[in-house]
């Protein structure tokens, strides 16, 4: 994974005034969210998925890098601050729910460059965003345990500094850039809480221990975990005190696969079975219409 480190952005401030919509509700809603329960919030990648799953009920929402990066025709983390920018703004001022922005690392190294970054980030319209500790190198995949504390304090900094009450997640990556040292990643996620985060969040945790060493070593804050399988349930993640379920890319890749067999049929076997279950086109078309 590479780090993309764009030119910087301009907001227009007819732009920043036409965000003004619910933007106040939308923080209330999303931390009340994260004071008790366990909520799913699902990641679309575009506004049309974005609009589908607040119709059918999600209380809030999430961009994910991987499923936007996908729709441009690249990798993930191949998408410029300017582009996910972009995409922040078109996805939380196009439903009425709040939005957690998939911040990656946040767009730089610097703390300062970063906190600048996360400034422009909270006045496009999201509720939340996440600051993750990867590096994108294979070799050296986290970020130096000082460094990426100072990262997460420098995005509060900025946040508060721009009176933006957007909830900060911290995000510890160690399970999935081949780093899976328990113990590490709580000390990670301890001390971002620290640092001002307000969630807490390491993908790649999948056993029930993992998943209880991590809610208790951070409590009384909440913490996020992932889910891009069928390895638990809501119910069973809610029990263990998880107070947040997102499945980043999954959805996604799920639209993917239906796309890429019915395609691959087509192509390699001149049949066009793999049509035929779709959802009508009525359907998904009466989704969009009150949108229009």
């Amino acid at each position: 994974m590479a780090i993309v480190y764009p030119s910087s952005t301009s907001i227009c401030c007819d732009t920043v005034a036409a965000m003004k919509f619910n933007q106040n509700g939308h923080y209330r809603e999303f931390r009340r969210l994260h004071e008790s329960g366990c909520f799913v919030i699902p990641n679309p990648w575009d506004l049309g998925s974005a609009r589908l799953l607040a119709q059918l009920g999600f209380k809030a929402l999430a961009t994910t890098s991987s499923g936007f990066a996908w729709t441009l025709g690249r990798a993930d983390n191949r998408v410029t601050l300017d582009e996910a920018l972009a995409h922040f703004r078109a996805i939380a001022t196009g439903v009425s729910v709040p939005v957690n922005a998939d911040f990656e690392g946040g767009f730089a190294i610097e703390p300062e460059q970063v906190a600048a970054n996360v400034g422009a980030a909270t006045v496009t319209g999201i509720a939340g965003l996440s600051i993750e500790d990867s590096t994108g190198d294979a070799d050296n995949p986290l970020f130096d345990f000082n460094l990426s504390v100072e990262r997460v304090r420098a995005a509060r900094r900025a946040m508060d500094a721009g009176g933006a009450n957007v909830l900060l997640t911290g995000r510890s990556e160690g399970f999935i850039v081949g780093r899976p040292d328990l113990a590490e990643t709580i000390r990670r996620l301890t001390a971002y809480a620290e640092a001002g985060a307000d969630c807490l969040y390491a993908p790649g945790l999948r056993t029930r221990e993992e998943i209880m060493a991590v809610v208790k070593a951070v409590a009384p804050r909440p913490v996020n975990v992932l889910v891009g399988s069928d390895f638990t349930t809501v119910a069973e993640l809610a029990q263990l005190g998880v107070r947040r379920i997102s499945v980043g890319g999954a959805l996604a890749r799920a639209a993917w696969t239906g796309f890429l067999q019915a395609a691959k049929e087509i192509a390699e076997q001149g049949t066009f079975k793999g049509l035929a279950g779709a959802i009508p086109y009525a359907e998904i078309n009466s989704g969009f219409t009150s949108a229009d």
